[in-house]
This record gives C-alpha cells, sequence and structure tokens, in this order.
C-alpha cells in the first residue's frame, strides 16, 4: 500500500446522499477478488448509458454525458466530494477496490457507513468526516470553480482551500499512522517478521511433533 502523507488535487462533486455500494461497483462485477480493474466499472449504472458485464471493452460504451465523473472539469480528480451516509449497504470490500482503482485517494462527506469506512483505510483511502454546513461550503466553491483543489495533509490533519483558509479533521491514531506509512493488515503483520520467525522456530524445537 503506498504512503499518504499530503496531496493536492482536483475535487469530484458527488451531490447525492445515501451512495450505496451496489451504486458503486454493481454486483456483476464481483467474481473476481483481485484490487485491481475495477476502476472502469466505478457508478457502472450511472456513468454509461448501456449495461455493463464483466470483461467487456468500457472504451466502446456509450458515457451519459451529464454524470460528474464524466465531465471534463473532473478529469483527473482524486479527491470525491460526497453528501451523508457514502458506502451504505452491503459490506462488499470491491467498492474502496474501484474507487482506488479510478484514482480517489480521498473522500469527503459529512458521514460513512461504518463497514465501507474502515474498509477504505484498509486500501490506502482517507475517508474525511466534515460537519455538514462546511461540505455544503465545499460543493459551492467546487461547482463555481473549474479546477477546484484541495490540499489534504494528513501529516497534520488539515485541509488546506485555494483561499488558504484551513479545515481540521479528525482521524484515527492508529489509521493516521497506518495510511502514512503504507502499512494495511499484511503490510503491519510484517513489521513483526523476526518475531514471528523466532517464534517459529522455537515451536519447531520444543513441539517437533507438530511438523
Amino acid at each position: 500500500m503506498e504512503k499518504f502523507v499530503k496531496m493536492t488535487a482536483i475535487v469530484a462533486p458527488m451531490d447525492r446522499a445515501n451512495v450505496d455500494t451496489d451504486a458503486i461497483i454493481p454486483k456483476q462485477f464481483l467474481k473476481s477478488i483481485k484490487r485491481s480493474g475495477f476502476g472502469p466499472n466505478l457508478f457502472d449504472e450511472w456513468r454509461y448509458e448501456d449495461v455493463g458485464e464483466p470483461d467487456s471493452d468500457n472504451s466502446q460504451r456509450p458515457l451519459r454525458k451529464d454524470f460528474v465523473l464524466n465531465l471534463p472539469r473532473y478529469q483527473g480528480a482524486k479527491i470525491l466530494l460526497a453528501r451523508e451516509n457514502f458506502g451504505c449497504g452491503s459490506s462488499r470490500e470491491h467498492a474502496p477496490w474501484a474507487l482506488k482503482d479510478f484514482g480517489f485517494d480521498v473522500i469527503i462527506a459529512p458521514s460513512f457507513a461504518d463497514i465501507f469506512f474502515n474498509n477504505s483505510f484498509k486500501n490506502g483511502i482517507l475517508p474525511i468526516m466534515l460537519d455538514e454546513q462546511v461540505v455544503d461550503a465545499l460543493f459551492n466553491e467546487t461547482f463555481a470553480n473549474e479546477g477546484y483543489q484541495l490540499e489534504i495533509n494528513l501529516a497534520e490533519q488539515k485541509i488546506v482551500k485555494p483561499d488558504g483558509v484551513e479545515i481540521a479533521f479528525e482521524v484515527d491514531s492508529f489509521r493516521k499512522h497506518c495510511l502514512l506509512n503504507g502499512l494495511d493488515d499484511i503490510g503491519l503483520t510484517l513489521e513483526y517478521a523476526e518475531e514471528i520467525k523466532v517464534y517459529e522456530q522455537n515451536r519447531m524445537q520444543t513441539k517437533p511433533w507438530l511438523y
């Protein structure tokens, strides 16, 4: 998992409440357990005019011209601005996989579904909860200014707007440590690789019948 310390990027506004995981990545794309390759089907039913199928050539599919992620002004966005209860519905981990594969590193919303919130951290996405009025203001500024960007500073736990105004945000210290150091569950385990090796060697000597 890549380290996340600080970034500045374009913001894409997803002006819908209660966006569920089936909308984020529809059920027909859940056959794969790889973390990559889901980006082209992110918000599939909203992005395309036709019905998406696994292994189809997405480059040949007709796009919905009015969907936010298809608009030229939001191309290359790495920050998704959302409304309340983002990521509700089923607990599929494919949802953060699809968001990450598409290019989103940060999601800002007033609230998140709990399981999606936890899965985001484990997959290198920083979900930031802000007061609803603050999120409203960010939506207004994003709509009013093409190419609107925010600086996200995880180390200092602050968002810096183009005018220099700073917005503080809270993040669990353990999750912050993991993102800053690029540690997923496997990475955390490997931090104790030497201790695990010594334990296994000792067990082979004291309980050889297990081997």
